[in-house]
């Protein structure tokens, strides 16, 4: 029955990991660029979260409704004010761009906000669910409803939408997008405020089960860098299985081995991935883009 209970909790935790990744994987496989402020947007929305409800009253799944538009368009604004400069090129151009914009966001959020752990205090954050014998976290299992949700509505979206296959054809092949009609400065935009508005959904829901505070996104950046290279770079049902083992492994090692360790068997679990399969489990060699 524990190891039942360990792998449930493992599965709805790397839900919400998976969510947090297919921003970061959809931004990579478009852009080919490394998003280092991925986490600190990520703390954005928390913080978003946590006013909405402290001030409003709004709890974070209704204060989705604000979160999501508010996060997608900090994300074009971001691209539009720095990124599309830094996109043309290196690839170092663009890893510094966006580290510099991660350590601006933190030093914002901590003058504006302090360096203090704040939390979600509502009734809904401390339930559990009941359910043969296996209690499960509400928070969590709300979060993992809708990471389905989501997910669902984003492949819906790359599948059966223009700009969807325009995103997809400009990460398959940049230059045979252009040749078809395809403006890249539009697809990198709509990539990146989606990406956001994705770490935007995750952020609101994992307000109400960890504390928020300006370097919190830092944890789960590292997190999310593991997910995305493990499924393999680029790749969207990577990213998806790759949360959901990393998810089942920390839960489980942090109840036998303990949870300061729970780092540990996931990254030596990353690394023989990579031994065996250097592109990850999904991933294939992307295709070189002149910058």
């Amino acid at each position: 029955m524990i190891l039942l209970q360990l792998l449930i909790s493992g599965i709805l935790i790397g839900g919400v990991y998976a969510l947090i990744s297919l921003g970061l994987t959809l931004v990579f496989g478009v852009m080919r660029i490394v998003n280092f402020v991925h986490g600190d947007l990520l703390m954005i929305a928390m913080y978003m979260a946590y006013w909405l409800f402290t001030l409003f009253g709004i709890d974070n799944y209704t204060g989705l409704l604000v979160i999501i538009p508010a996060t997608a368009g900090l994300g074009a604004l971001i691209y539009w004010g720095v990124l599309r400069f830094a996109v043309r090129r290196s690839h170092d151009a663009s890893i510094l761009a966006t580290i510099g914009i991660s350590i601006v966001l933190q030093n914002a959020a901590l003058i504006l906000w302090s360096a203090d752990y704040r939390s979600i205090n509502n009734e809904l954050a401390t339930r559990s669910v009941e359910w043969k014998g296996l209690h499960l976290s509400a928070p969590l299992l709300i979060a993992f409803g809708v990471a389905i949700l989501v997910t669902l509505l984003l492949f819906a979206f790359l599948n059966h939408t223009y700009w969807g296959k325009a995103i997809r054809a400009a990460s398959m092949d940049r230059y045979a997008a252009i040749l078809m009609g395809v403006k890249p400065q539009q697809i990198f935009t709509l990539s990146f405020a989606i990406g956001t508005a994705l770490v935007g959904i995750a952020g609101a829901l994992l307000a109400s089960v960890y504390t928020v505070y300006p370097t919190v996104g830092a944890q789960f950046l590292l997190v999310s860098f593991v997910v995305v290279v493990l499924g393999g770079l680029g790749s969207l049902r990577g990213a998806i299985l790759g949360g959901l083992m990393v998810g089942i492994v920390e839960s489980t090692s942090a109840y036998f081995i303990g949870s300061s360790m729970k780092e540990l068997v996931y990254l030596l679990l990353f690394i023989l991935i990579l031994i065996v399969r250097p592109t990850g489990l999904f991933g294939q060699r992307l295709p070189e883009v002149d910058r």
